[in-house]
């Protein structure tokens, strides 16, 4: 019954972001487009813009209205690049010589020979003589400020070299729906699925640098040129634009519509892959839960690195006993040890049962006889252990997938990557972690909190590794040498809660991309064993880490990379937020 009640919850609030989203756009403010517009026009820098639009076989009335799209912009120093590529019906052909006939800006090749998007492409791009390209597919619709704000963009960030935007579907009576609000660059989550896709604009140079389109790659090819693209520059060099400035066209057979509506473009994906990874052969790539996603496997090469899981509890032996059976049960990694922290244990039964396990030879149990602080128990256990990985464990988790440590450590062994989080539910199957959003409540939230298990999430962002801020440190991977490297936990500040976000924060801040997957799977019965905030000591307690969070972190609790400013701070299910001015 509960279950039931969930997901009819859950497709309440799908109708409901459907119709706040048409009330969102009535709400937009002009005052952004005129600062844009200040800038722009107060600044000597005119980026132009070439617009690739390969053509073959498109309904000519969306032909024309992405035309007119073009036409449309507020932004003048533009070129169009239209190639049609061998299509039969003759009415293409006539609409691309009645646009270019009224206008200088289009220059076009109409081709006999269907030879693909890749090469058509690529004749587009042979016109090109703009600072940056433009890829527009040919029955889309660009915002009538697209170029504006990437101009805008690129004043601002000279050195940049790829710039992105946020970007919604149309239907074919122009209804705008469906907005996708994505993160700033996120290399995990590109690698899981091409989340950048719409708009795209690209540094000329680089384009023609990485050889343009590759033939061969079709379905993906776009999706090729980026991988490549963005293995010549550094991600501080990739901008993303916090707006809708492109509106994917949703009809009959379009990716929009149904991703399963070109198959061939998850074999694509993952032969770009496997070419962006071409110097690292070790490196696997598998089809991911869903169409067009994908899941990057990590190789452990050589022997398994060296595991201390460190499992905090006072008494709770039930909750206690579940956790360690199901690790011992169900965890196929082997080189792991299981630190237990006895915090002044009373209970018999725990206390038997702790003389009982501490002669296994997986496990270590130690006393911690102090009161209750969940940043010393942790850095007390770290400090025992000289393992090459740790796990901040919580005993009232419960492990569901036998992989669950080996999926963590091939993350957590990565040069680039720091802490590593794992998927975690309720009892009931809804999630209670997958990924912290900072900010949310004014500190931070879990993502997609309640969510039923068998969903998706917003953009599928449930069944994709990804980059996050911060994961919860109820069931976290992270490598020693990076863990004393930023000091641990704070034991002083942060006794109870908010440790591990700041934790997070800390290895974020140190250079290290902080990291969550799908495919490590526990149950979390949530604070049964410490209990919830529901005292006036401890909600006071709490008010006041909540508060040290604020004033040290700042406006890093308010923009989270890995969000959206248009989403709300308010709720963890990825909602639209209040409009931005």
């Amino acid at each position: 019954m509960r279950n039931a009640v969930v997901e009819m919850k859950f497709n309440l609030n799908r109708y409901f972001d459907s119709r706040d989203y048409q009330s969102w756009l009535g709400l937009q403010s002009d005052s952004k487009k005129k600062s844009v517009e200040f800038n722009v026009s107060s600044s000597s820098i005119r980026p132009v813009f070439s617009i690739l639009v390969p053509v073959y076989k498109v309904n000519s009335k969306f032909l024309e209205v992405m035309l007119k799209s073009v036409l449309s912009q507020s932004y003048s120093e533009w070129q169009l690049c239209i190639v049609d590529d061998g299509s039969s019906d003759k009415r293409i052909h006539d609409v691309i010589k009645k646009y270019q006939n009224n206008s200088s800006k289009i220059y076009s090749i109409l081709s006999n020979d269907n030879q693909g998007i890749s090469s058509a492409s690529n004749k587009c791009l042979s016109l090109a003589h703009g600072d940056y390209i433009v890829l527009l597919d040919h029955d889309d619709v660009l915002h009538s400020d697209a170029l504006l704000f990437l101009a805008d963009a690129i004043i601002k960030n000279p050195k940049s070299k790829i710039i992105y935007t946020d970007e919604d579907k149309i239907d074919k009576e122009g209804r705008r729906y469906s907005p996708h609000f994505k993160p700033d660059f996120n290399y995990d989550l590109l690698l899981s699925q091409n989340y950048i896709c719409h708009l795209t604009c690209y540094k000329t140079n680089l384009v023609v640098g990485v050889g343009g389109f590759r033939q061969g790659f079709e379905g993906s090819q776009d999706y090729d040129l980026l991988l490549r693209c963005i293995s010549k520059i550094n991600p501080n060099q990739i901008v993303h634009i916090p707006e809708v400035l492109y509106h994917w066209r949703a009809c009959s057979g379009s990716t929009a519509l149904e991703h399963s509506a070109k198959n061939y473009t998850t074999a694509a994906g993952i032969k770009s892959l496997i070419r962006h990874f071409s110097a690292s052969p070790e490196v696997s790539i598998k089809k991911g839960m869903l169409p067009n996603t994908y899941q990057v496997r990590w190789p452990i090469l050589g022997s398994q690195p060296s595991v201390a899981l460190i499992v905090p509890t006072r008494d709770g032996f039930q909750i206690l006993k579940q956790c360690i059976d199901n690790i011992l049960s169900k965890t196929h990694y082997q080189n792991y040890q299981i630190v237990v922290v006895d915090n002044q244990s009373s209970c018999k039964k725990t206390l038997s049962y702790l003389k009982k396990i501490s002669c296994y030879e997986k496990i270590r149990v130690v006393k911690f006889n102090k009161p209750f602080n969940y940043s010393e128990i942790n850095n007390f256990a770290v400090d025992l252990v000289d393992s090459e990985l740790i796990g901040l464990v919580n005993n009232d988790t419960e492990v569901i997938s036998k992989d669950w440590l080996n999926e963590m450590v091939s993350h957590a062994i990565r040069p680039d990557i720091g802490c590593v989080g794992a998927k975690l539910y309720y009892p009931d199957n809804t999630i209670q972690h997958a990924g912290v959003i900072l900010g949310i409540a004014g500190y931070a939230g879990h993502a997609h909190k309640h969510y039923p298990k068998n969903k998706s999430g917003y953009f599928s962002r449930l069944k994709l590794i990804q980059n996050f801020s911060a994961v919860t440190g109820a069931c976290l991977l992270v490598r020693r040498k990076t863990y004393l490297e930023v000091g641990g936990l704070d034991q002083d500040n942060l006794k109870v809660a908010l440790s591990d976000i700041d934790f997070c924060l800390k290895v974020r801040e140190a250079g290290y991309r902080n990291l969550w997957t799908p495919y490590a799977e526990l149950y979390h019965h949530e604070s049964k064993s410490r209990g919830a905030e529901d005292t006036p000591e401890k909600q006071q307690r709490f008010e006041k880490e909540v508060e040290f969070m604020k004033e040290k972190w700042g406006d890093a609790l308010n923009n989270d990379p890995a969000y959206n400013p248009n989403l709300t701070l308010k709720h963890e299910d990825f909602r639209i937020g209040n409009p931005t001015c």
